[in-house]
Order: structure tokens, then sequence, then C-alpha cells
């Protein structure tokens, strides 16, 4: 077996990559250095944190926001209530997207073209806030699970996506095959077109989990019942506040702890929220090329 040639870079080409490999690096500290400064102000003991000690490592390691977090009543609650509505919404999303992607992906589907534009139609066009406001509130849904799972429970985009990978990357042999040996349309589906979509299913499962994980917006609107209240929700409040209200701590910290743990509280918090999206993300991360790849072909 031939050694593949080694090939030489001219003097431009290496100037080139140098000055590329440089920009980088310093555009990658100036996103890293804040997510470093707050993981470190998470780990610092709160009077260090005040006074602006806490410059990249932490001062005086502690984990008192940490068990602050974890003694805080709503927090937990919030914590909860959000990864119900990841998982279940995630759910949701996934059945309504596949059950929707595969037939329009199927060239045999009558009135195909008619049924795209009304979909894509409402990825320009809307009603508004005020209206989906009163959509839901006819609907009896107002303070309830579903006004967070139900009003997205599709979206376009990532149905478009899905379908154009069903078209592109399954073999219409195979539906055919399926067929003549007798396979039912739903049979081919669950046994065939998802076990062979698996890369595109882990990318648009992540879009709608970080999706709602992060959503806010939707509970603000339509939850006032606060043991509904997504984290995101408490995470916001005490962020705009800049301070943690005395009746969201546990009873077992006193007045005088919460003055000072308040600031350390913020950043446990903003690490908290977002170390499930990073324990997730390198589980699909392998995907993510194939699934971009494929969102960049027009369907």
């Amino acid at each position: 077996m031939k050694k593949a040639k080694k090939v030489r870079l001219s003097f431009s080409d290496k100037v080139f990559y140098s000055a590329v490999t440089v920009f980088l690096t310093f555009m990658g500290l100036i996103v890293l250095y804040p997510l470093i400064n707050v993981v470190s102000c998470s780990f610092s003991k709160p009077e260090a944190v005040i006074s602006g000690d806490v410059i990249l490592l932490p001062v005086e390691f502690t984990l008192e926001g940490y068990m602050a977090v974890f003694r805080t009543n709503r927090v937990l609650l919030g914590f909860r209530n959000s990864a119900f509505y990841t998982v279940a919404g995630t759910l949701i999303n996934l059945f309504m997207t596949i059950i929707c992607a595969y037939p329009l992906s199927r060239r045999d589907l009558p009135g195909q073209g008619r049924i795209m534009m009304l979909f894509t139609f409402t990825m320009i066009f809307g009603g508004g806030m005020i209206p989906n406001y009163l959509l839901i509130k006819d609907l009896h849904m107002l303070n309830t699970v579903w006004a967070l799972l139900i009003p997205g429970a599709i979206a376009v985009y990532h149905m478009i996506v899905m379908k154009t990978f069903f078209q592109s990357s399954i073999p219409g042999e195979l539906l055919e095959a399926s067929q003549i040996d007798g396979c039912t349309d739903i049979k081919y589906l669950t046994e065939v077109v998802l076990p062979l979509s698996k890369s595109i299913i882990a990318v648009v499962t992540l879009y709608y989990a970080v999706g709602h994980w992060n959503a806010y917006f939707s509970a603000f609107m339509y939850l006032s019942d606060q043991n509904l209240y997504p984290l995101q929700l408490f995470l916001r409040e005490i962020l705009i506040s800049s301070k943690v209200d005395a009746a969201m701590l546990a009873d077992d910290i006193s007045n005088k702890a919460s003055y000072g743990l308040e600031y350390v509280l913020k950043y446990s918090l903003i690490v908290v929220a977002t170390v499930p999206m990073l324990i997730i993300y390198p589980f699909v991360q392998k995907h993510f090329v194939k699934g971009v790849m494929i969102g960049a072909v027009k369907g």
C-alpha cells in the first residue's frame, strides 16, 4: 500500500493557515472566557464574587452556591418541571414531525405541493401574540402543561429537514421491495425508514430538546401558577431582579447568609440549567454534520 504524498505548503499558504489559527484561537478564547468565569464564580466564596476578585479560577473554592441551589425548593420544582416539559414536549414533537414528514416525502401523495405551500406559509405569517393568547384561553389551556406542549407541537423547518432526509437518503427501491413482500406503510415506516434515519432523528431531537429546556416566554405568557413554572422562568426572575427572594430559599438559610449567597446562587443556577444539555450534546455530535448538510438541501 502506497503512502499518501505529503502536500508541501507554499509560504503564502503557511501564513494564511497560521493567521486563521491565531484568529480562531482568539475568537475561541473570547467565547470561552465568560463560560469559565461563570463556572469559577459558582465555585467561589460570595465575598470574592461581590468584590470582583474572580477572574479566571475560583477564589476560595466552595460548594455553597450549589448546596443552596439544591436546598431551594422552587428551583428543584422548576428543574423537575423543565425536565418534564423537555421529555414530553420532545416526544410529541418527534411524533408529529415524523408522521408529517414521511407522507410528504412520498412522491405518490396527492396534493403534495399544495400541502407544502400551506406549511411554508406558516413559517412566514403568524397570528401574533394576542391572537395566540386568546386561542390558548378559548381552548381552556391557560395554566396547564398543554399550553407549553401543544402550540409548538411541530416546527415546520425541522419537518422540512426530516422530509428532505427521507427523500434523499432512503432509496425508493426499499419501498417497492417492501410492498412486494406485503409490508404496510406503517410497518415500512417503523421497521425500515426510522432505523435508517437515526442521524436526522438524533439531530432534530436535540434541537427540540434544547428549545423546550431554554423556553420561558410561553410559560411567562400562559402560566400564572408557580407550581408549573419551568426552571428558566425562575432563573429569569433571579437574573432580572439581581437578588433571590427570601421565599425562594429553603427555611434553613438565614437572611444573613442569603445576602452574600444570592450572587453565587445566580452563577450556580446558570451552570445547573446548562449542564443537562451539555451532557446530551456529545451523544449526538457525530450526527450533526450529516444533519446540517441535509438541512442545506431544498425540499
